[in-house]
Order: structure tokens, then C-alpha cells, then sequence
């Protein structure tokens, strides 16, 4: 005889969370570098072989999108600097650069459809502190204030012209949440 219960499994959205978190938990103890955290949610994306949602119609599947675009385009700027720092191949260089400036701006808009989803409440964003000389006046943080794990960056000039006029960006800079994440170089 079978047994017609029905019993809820994880989902690949829910695995794909639970092992980023354990990344982020690994990366908090000193047990893996950004590098390292980069290059094991790349991994994790090509385990579980997941893609981006096409209909992205809440916030979670947003979130999701912008996490998977970032992770992508992280990994595909690690392969760039590696190809770069050995001088050849100069023409993959130049096409993985390519596809790191396409996974970031999926990623932004991910982030805009994100806060579009929460009709702009309990969102707010601001210039974080950086060690970065380069990043300094352009990292901004953007935070959901019902959903504090949520913690994303861009320094995208379109989406800050966005929070602006939508009153989310608060002036000023501020220390980051996670300052170590975003100051360790990769």
C-alpha cells in the first residue's frame, strides 16, 4: 500500500539559502576568505544548477535574482583578474568583463524590483564607510527594514538617481552592517 501523505521537501530556493548562509556563517568564523566565499557560492549555483527567475513577482524571488547575479558576477571578475595577472588570453579577459558588467546590472535591477515589490516602504540606503579609496562616495548600502538579513550594495548611478527621487537614500555615510565583508578584497 502507498502512503499518499503529502510531505513538503526543500525546495532548490531553499537549499541554495541554506548553503549561502552556511557560506556567510564560515565567513564570519575566518574559516574561508571572500575569495573563497565567492567561489564556493559560484559552485553552489552550478551544483544545484539553478537560473535566475524569469517572473519575478515577490520579494524572495528577488532577493534570490540578485544574489544569483552577484555571485555570478563576482566569479566571473575573479576569472578576469586571473586571466589579467598572467597577461594572455587578453580577448577572454575583455568577455568575461563583459558578462561581469551584464550580471551587475541584472543584479541592480533585481535590487529595484526587489524595493518595487515592497512599494518603496522599509527600504532605506545610504553611503557606507570603505576602506577603498576607489569605492569611497560610491558604495551605498541598501537595507529592508523588515527583513534584516537582507543587506545589498551596488554603486550603480541609475538606481542611486532612483532611491533618491523615491526618498530612500538617506545623505550622509555610514558604517556598513557587514564592514568586514565589504572591506576585504577578493
Amino acid at each position: 500500500m502507498f502512503d499518499l501523505r503529502y510531505i513538503p521537501r526543500e525546495n532548490i530556493f531553499q537549499k541554495f539559502f541554506k548553503a549561502r548562509e552556511s557560506l556567510i556563517q564560515q565567513f564570519k568564523k575566518g574559516d574561508i576568505t571572500k575569495k573563497e566565499y565567492i567561489e564556493e557560492g559560484y559552485f553552489e549555483i552550478q551544483r544545484l544548477d539553478i537560473t535566475p527567475f524569469k517572473v519575478v513577482d515577490s520579494f524572495e524571488k528577488a532577493i534570490f535574482n540578485y544574489q544569483y547575479y552577484n555571485t555570478m558576477a563576482k566569479y566571473y571578475y575573479l576569472q578576469a583578474n586571473q586571466i589579467k595577472k598572467y597577461g594572455k588570453h587578453m580577448e577572454k579577459y575583455k568577455e568575461f568583463l563583459k558578462k561581469v558588467e551584464d550580471f551587475y546590472y541584472k543584479k541592480d535591477r533585481s535590487t529595484m524590483k526587489a524595493i518595487e515589490v515592497l512599494d518603496y516602504w522599509g527600504v532605506e540606503a545610504y553611503y557606507i564607510q570603505v576602506s577603498s579609496t576607489y569605492l569611497k562616495k560610491k558604495l551605498y548600502e541598501i537595507v529592508f527594514l523588515d527583513h534584516k538579513d537582507v543587506i545589498l550594495h551596488s554603486t550603480c548611478q541609475w538606481l542611486l538617481d532612483r532611491l533618491k527621487e523615491e526618498g530612500i537614500f538617506k545623505e550622509g555615510v555610514r558604517k556598513s552592517l557587514i564592514p568586514n565583508y565589504v572591506n576585504q578584497k577578493y
